[in-house]
């Protein structure tokens, strides 16, 4: 379990910047298998054995971004989820992404 689990996503304060470089490279060694596009979003994919089991954990991804107040993009297909997430007030990442992907990464893949 990553220390980001234990953390609640934060609402951005007024000027907050994106994170760049160290910040992001520190926070993404904290999770699994996710890829940092152009310093901007989170991106990661699901594999399911078929619609179905694919539907139900794009579900609970959703319950977890409504608790935390953070939503991701979610792209669902057959036997795949596709995340990505961004603070889109800023931009750019910030460690509430760090921390819902962590989250994400936390429910079981079927």
């Amino acid at each position: 379990m990553s220390e980001l689990t234990k953390k609640s996503c934060q609402p951005c304060r007024k000027g907050a910047a994106a994170l760049k470089g160290e910040a992001i490279i520190g926070l993404l060694r904290q999770l699994a298998d996710w890829e940092v596009v152009n310093e901007h979003h989170l991106s990661k994919e699901f594999r399911f054995p078929d619609f179905v089991t694919a539907l139900a954990f794009l579900n609970k991804v959703g319950e977890i971004a409504e608790h935390e107040g953070h939503h991701p993009d979610l792209h669902l297909s057959w036997g795949r989820v596709a995340v990505e997430i961004w603070t889109h007030k800023v931009g750019g990442l910030t460690e509430s992404d760090f921390v819902l992907a962590a989250k994400i990464d936390e429910l079981p893949a079927s």
